[in-house]
């Protein structure tokens, strides 16, 4: 079967393991059925824009055309510096597109990846934002109104813990067995000043299972930006990662907005 459209993250579903479906145009690819067997991406050379749709020589921060990464509130600084947000001030690119994604309950997550991490998201992204991590375990530690608070946390435990994830040690799921993410958190809570304590939540631990045939030990990264052909037989899907032939992977989201047809 073959299908041809712009590609979308992958869309993900809270099973065991984690049930995932690859947009391309307007088809739902459902992915988990084809572990196992041979896939092959023929890429258009063609790129539109996941803002404005319009056609783009270049994808800019995993899907923008030019002016959109400059102008769009979707590419603004504070979507990786969340605490420089002035949302909660009436300042940002878009105030309508801030109400609706900065001015409304921000979470601030502890997540095990390959070592442990600090995060935030919505809330209404949960758990959506922790599969497209590829987090292997998961707790909730604080509430917060607003994106910028949530960022003044984050950069408080910045100090203790990373807020990034090692995506190839992730991907070989190389997992620090001395964390605990219970200890974690009431160490974590630990390190905030009384002003942002307040917003600390209880919560219980989440784990996550991904569909994997076996995980790869060495990791290879493949780009339509190289190579118009990506083929080999799909033996696992991780975070927003497909994994080819047990060492070659497609980061499906850097790819948000390229036109590519599906041979399956």
């Amino acid at each position: 079967m073959k299908v041809t459209g712009s590609l979308q993250k992958m869309k993900s579903e809270l099973t065991n393991p984690i049930s995932y479906h690859l947009p391309i145009g307007d088809q739902l690819v459902d992915m988990n059925s084809l572990i196992g067997k041979d896939i092959l991406f023929n890429y258009e050379n063609l790129i539109f824009c996941v803002d404005c749709g319009v056609q783009t020589y270049k994808s800019f921060n995993q899907g923008f055309c030019y002016p959109c990464f400059k102008d769009s509130p979707m590419a603004s600084e504070c979507i990786i510096h969340p605490e420089k947000c002035q949302a909660h001030l009436g300042i940002g690119r878009d105030m309508e597109w801030e109400k609706k994604y900065h001015l409304t309950p921000q979470l601030v997550y502890l997540a095990l990846t390959a070592n442990a991490k600090v995060g935030i998201t919505r809330k209404p992204q949960i758990p959506t934002r922790w599969i497209d991590q590829g987090a292997y375990q998961t707790i909730i530690l604080a509430e917060t109104p607003n994106r910028y608070l949530s960022g003044m946390i984050e950069v408080h435990l910045k100090s203790f813990i990373a807020d990034k994830t090692h995506w190839q040690k992730m991907l070989k799921n190389d997992l620090n067995p001395d964390v605990n993410l219970i200890e974690l958190k009431k160490e974590m809570i630990s390190h905030l000043p009384p002003d942002l304590k307040q917003y600390v939540v209880d919560s219980e631990m989440l784990q996550l299972e991904y569909p994997v045939l076996e995980y790869p030990t060495k990791v290879k990264s493949m780009s339509f930006d190289k190579t118009n052909e990506i083929s080999g037989k799909l033996t696992g899907i991780k975070g927003q990662y497909l994994m080819l032939d047990n060492q070659f992977v497609l980061n499906v989201r850097k790819h948000t907005g390229y036109v590519v047809s599906l041979n399956y």
